[in-house]
């Protein structure tokens, strides 16, 4: 390849396109690829788009950013850019049509194939579309290049069996697809022993795990086996459907140490009505019922959700129902979603369609009575003692107030008075929470403890190597940003759960 290439990847929609992206990463740095560093304003020899098609304008954003590029482009012989996700998946070739400049198309399918056709369309100077109609291998068999040294996602399954009528992911994600408990629970072992000590079970339905694998209760099972790593102190999951989700998860949530007291389950809307439309195959007093035997089973579980305002046919009385909902779960945080279309799925072409007013004002009702819950919720949380993984990059002003940021078990981002000891990403401390505010906490005391950990231990080896590596040949691109580095309740996404 002559001299050292640099790549950027932008990464949009939901955790499955952000650990595809991670994937993507570890792909083009083990064919000699290296990542374009932070604060060369991106610059870049290949740029990857990986894309999300689940909201009505995502052509239009990939299209305009895509159009910002061109000029660049001509002024860079060599230079690559490369589209992949689900609208890839969707478009196909209508891409190279719009936007002829583009030297890869590739699907969700076969994200493994990116090194391969990057060399392709530059030894054959043509563009290279290639979507595979079915996953070609799991992606967790492929490199990756992680975003976070202490904490991970590990997808235990691809795809989605339900037919929401909102979502497209199934026709591009293809059908739920499980891997082997063995090999998930090889994975996790591997991963401490890097020095992960968080890991965040992914799938499009997390919960439906073992109904390709002919297991019903494999989901539960595998939290279970989950706490029985040693090393592995904090296990999460997303996004679970309620349809699937029965007592034994609750009881495996309860009885496992290290699965954390938190749970992000979809709501979509409160109303029955609404939800036979959606083709949600569960009710409102099915889904409260799930929110009180969780709480029952776990107190102090911090339970958040996404919600669709505005679908078809959705009346004031719909409306008022999952307001209805809202109040009853107390939500510690909602993911609120203005209903758009999404080309290709059957709620586009439904009669009915609720003025854009109609759903800008009652969206604006939802997110003032979640905001006035969430408060609520995070004040009980004063006076509580906590143990918080020290997080990297989550607290946008901790520079100028002196303070570190970090996730309690239940999820929650506490920031904290920085001790006087070195506290690095991944360490824990323990702090008295004396503040909250609607999406945050503060402990602004002094922290009870620190202990420094094996994750610690892993960012700071991580941080150290990063500093070493030579920097590649940038040509001049600019950077969006990498995906959050460490997992957190899907919001960014697509809400398609």
């Amino acid at each position: 390849m002559g001299v050292t290439r640099s790549y950027e990847i932008r990464t949009y929609g939901c955790q499955m396109n952000v650990h595809d992206s991670e994937r993507l990463a570890g792909l083009l740095e083990d064919a000699g690829y290296v990542r374009a560093p932070e604060g060369s304003d991106g610059d870049a020899d290949v740029v990857v788009f990986n894309t999300c098609a689940v909201r009505e304008n995502a052509d239009n954003r990939l299209y305009g950013n895509l159009g910002r590029l061109a000029p660049q482009k001509t002024k860079r012989p060599g230079m690559q850019i490369a589209v992949g996700g689900c609208l890839a998946q969707k478009d196909r070739d209508t891409i190279v049509k719009k936007a002829p400049w583009v030297d890869v198309v590739f699907g969700t399918h076969n994200i493994g194939k990116l090194p391969v056709l990057l060399e392709r369309a530059r030894v054959q100077e043509e563009a290279q579309v290639e979507i595979a109609e079915s996953l070609e291998a799991f992606p967790s068999t492929l490199p990756t290049r992680r975003e976070s040294a202490y904490a991970a996602w590990v997808s235990i399954s691809v795809g989605c069996n339900n037919t929401c009528t909102f979502c497209i992911v199934p026709a591009l994600r293809g059908k739920e697809k499980d891997r082997r408990p063995g090999e998930i629970l090889a994975e996790v072992d591997a991963l401490v022993g890097e020095g992960v000590s968080e890991i965040t079970l992914l799938g499009q339905n997390v919960n439906a795990y073992g109904s390709d694998i002919g297991d019903r209760e494999a989901f539960s099972k595998l939290l279970r086996a989950c706490g029985n790593v040693e090393g592995l102190e904090r296990v999460r999951f997303t996004s679970p459907h309620p349809r699937d989700f029965t007592d034994d998860v609750i009881a495996a949530m309860a009885e496992t140490p290290n699965v954390m007291p938190q749970l992000h389950m979809p709501l979509q809307s409160g109303s029955d009505p609404v939800l036979k439309a959606m083709r949600r195959s569960y009710r409102q007093e099915r889904y409260l019922g799930i929110i009180e035997k969780v709480r029952a089973a776990i107190p102090h579980a911090a339970i958040t959700t996404d919600i669709i305002v505005g679908f078809p046919g959705e009346t004031e009385e719909d409306f008022e129902q999952t307001l209805h909902v809202v109040r009853e779960a107390r939500f510690a945080q909602a993911f609120t979603f203005q209903y758009s279309k999404r080309p290709g799925t059957p709620a586009a072409e439904m009669e009915n369609q609720v003025p854009k007013e109609v759903v800008q004002a009652r969206y604006e009702r939802l997110v003032a009575l979640q905001e006035e819950i969430s408060w609520a919720e995070n004040k009980k949380q004063v006076g509580r003692t906590l143990e918080l993984m020290v997080a990297e990059g989550e607290g946008r002003k901790d520079g100028a107030t002196h303070r570190l940021s970090g996730r309690a078990p239940d999820n929650r981002l506490v920031h904290f008075t920085k001790p006087d000891q070195e506290v690095r990403p991944g360490d824990v401390v323990t702090v008295e929470i004396t503040y909250a505010a609607p999406h945050h906490l503060l402990a602004e005391g002094t922290a009870l403890s620190v202990r420094r950990t094996r994750a610690g231990d892993a960012w700071e080896k991580r941080t150290a190597a990063e500093a070493a590596k030579p920097a590649g040949v940038m040509l001049g691109l600019p950077k969006i940003g990498a995906p959050a580095p460490a997992p957190v309740p899907s919001g960014s996404g697509c809400g398609c759960d």
